[in-house]
C-alpha cells in the first residue's frame, strides 16, 4: 500500500490527539486528582505533602485558568514551552543548541536522538525547534509510559505517538512495527510533520550512543520493494541528534540498575518506575545542557546497517563533552585526551574545572561503592567514544 493512499484511520491505536479531541483531553487532565497532586508536588515540593487537598483545588484553579486559550494542540505547546522553558532555566546552566539553524523550515525530518532522559531528551529538542521557529515535532514513546491516564494525556497532547513494546505473539510484534513504520513514514511524506525517535529502545544507561540496526529496519518496513534504500532513506531526511547532559539527575539510578544486572538474571522494575524517573530528570540539576542537530543523511546507505553507522557517526562527533565527562575518564583510565569540551568547544584544561572535579568527585562517593563504578564509567563513556571514532 503506497503512502497517498494509506487511510490514516490505521494510526489511530498510535497517534497522539487530534485539534479536536484536544479540549476534552484538557478538561479530563485538568480533573485529575493524580495530575493536580504531580503539579502540586512539583511547584511547591516542601508543602504538597502537608497541604494536599487545598493545594490540589488550588491547581486545578491554576491549570484551568493556564490553559483557558488553549483550544487546540499549538495553545498547549505555547503553555507548556513556557513552563519548560522555567524549568531548563531552574535546572541548569542553560540549554545552547548548534545545528538547528541550517536546516530547512518547509521541509519535515526525522530525528533520530541518542537517549539519555525520558521526557527531557525530546522536551528539550521540541523547546529548541520552538525558540528557533521550527515547527515542533511528533514524538515516539514506549508504551510503558502510558500506565496512568494523566500521563497518557500530557503526553498525547504535546503529540506524542504511540510504539508497542509489549505486544504479545510474533505475528502481533511484526504488525505492530509495520503500522509504526507507516506512520513515521506518513509523518514526514504526508503530513509534513517532523518526528523524533531514539535511536535504540530504552535510554544508553552506561552512557553509550549505538544505533539499533533494527530501528533502521523498522524505518524500512514501509519502503516499496521496487525504491531504492538511498532514495528511501532521503525521503524520511534522517537527522541525527545529540542531547548532552553535563550532570545526569538519574545517574546514581541507572548505575544500579546497571549492577543489578550484572550480578542477577533480570533486573526488575517496580510499579510506575518510568515515571518517577521522569519527574526526577525534570527537577533534577542538569548543569549545562547542549543540542546538536546533524545533518540530514543523503548518501548510498545500501543497508540498515550502513545507515545506523553513520547516525552512530554523527552522533558520537557532535555529541558536547563536559567537564564532568573528562573529570570521569581521568578518575578510570588517568590523563584525558585534549577534546573540545563544553560548547562553544575549547580544548580540556584540569586546572580549569577544580571546583567541578570536587563536586563531582564528592557526588560519586556519596554513592553506594557496589555501583559507584558504573556511575563513574556511565560519565566517561562519552569520551571512550569519541576516541574511538575519531581512530
Amino acid at each position: 500500500m503506497s503512502a497517498s493512499n494509506l487511510d490514516p484511520s490505521q494510526f489511530d491505536e498510535i497517534r497522539p490527539y487530534r485539534d479536536d479531541e484536544a479540549p476534552e483531553a484538557m478538561r479530563r487532565l485538568i480533573s485529575d486528582p493524580e495530575m493536580s497532586r504531580v503539579v502540586a508536588h512539583f511547584l511547591l515540593p516542601g508543602a504538597a505533602s502537608k497541604l494536599e487537598r487545598p493545594l490540589a483545588w488550588l491547581v486545578r484553579q491554576f491549570l484551568r485558568f493556564e490553559f483557558r486559550k488553549a483550544h487546540n494542540i499549538r495553545g498547549v505547546q505555547d503553555v507548556v514551552a513556557r513552563y519548560l522553558e522555567k524549568t531548563v532555566n531552574r535546572t541548569s546552566c542553560g540549554l545552547t543548541i548548534s545545528g538547528l539553524d541550517t536546516l530547512p523550515k518547509n521541509r519535515a525530518c526525522l530525528f533520530v536522538s541518542n537517549h539519555r532522559d525520558i521526557a527531557m531528551d525530546p522536551a528539550l529538542a521540541i523547546l529548541a525547534m520552538y525558540k528557533e521557529g521550527h515547527e515542533t515535532s511528533r514524538i515516539a514513546i514506549g508504551d510503558n509510559l502510558l500506565s496512568k491516564q494523566f500521563a497518557s494525556d500530557i503526553m498525547k497532547l504535546n503529540k506524542c505517538f504511540v510504539v508497542k513494546r509489549s505486544s504479545g505473539s510474533r505475528r502481533e510484534k511484526l504488525q505492530a512495527a509495520m503500522t509504526l513504520s507507516r506512520y513515521i513514514h506518513h509523518s514526514i511524506v504526508n503530513d509534513n510533520e517532523h518526528v523524533w525517535i531514539a535511536q535504540r529502545a530504552g535510554r544508553a544507561k552506561d552512557g553509550r550512543d549505538r544505533t539499533n540496526p533494527a530501528l533502521a529496519a523498522m524505518f524500512a518496513m514501509a519502503k516499496p520493494k521496487e525504491q531504492p534504500f538511498e532514495e528511501f532513506w532521503r525521503e524520511l531526511h534522517i537527522v541525527p541528534l545529540s542531547i548532552s547532559y553535563e550532570w545526569d539527575p538519574c545517574d546514581r539510578n541507572k548505575a544500579r540498575e546497571l549492577y543489578i544486572t550484572e550480578h542477577r538474571d533480570e533486573y526488575e522494575k517496580e510499579a510506575h518506575e518510568d515515571l518517577a524517573s521522569i519527574g526526577k530528570g525534570v527537577v533534577g540539576q542538569k548543569g549545562h545542557v547542549h543540542a546538536a542537530f546533524g545533518t540530514p543523511i543523503e548518501g548510498n546507505f545500501a543497508d540498515v546497517s550502513a545507515l545506523a553507522d553513520e547516525i552512530d557517526r554523527q552522533v558520537i562527533s557532535n555529541y558536547v563533552l563536559h567537564p564532568t565527562n573528562l573529570i570521569a575518564y581521568e578518575m578510570i583510565y588517568g590523563e584525558a585526551p585534549a577534546v573540545p569540551v563544553g560548547y562553544p568547544g575549547k580544548p580540556w584544561n584540569p586546572a580549569e574545572h577544580q571546583e567541578i572535579r570536587e563536586k563531582f568527585e564528592k557526588r560519586m562517593a556519596a554513592m553506594d561503592e557496589r555501583w559507584r563504578d558504573k556511575a563513574i564509567q556511565g560519565y566517561a563513556n562519552p569520551v571512550v567514544s569519541r576516541l574511538a571514532f575519531e581512530q
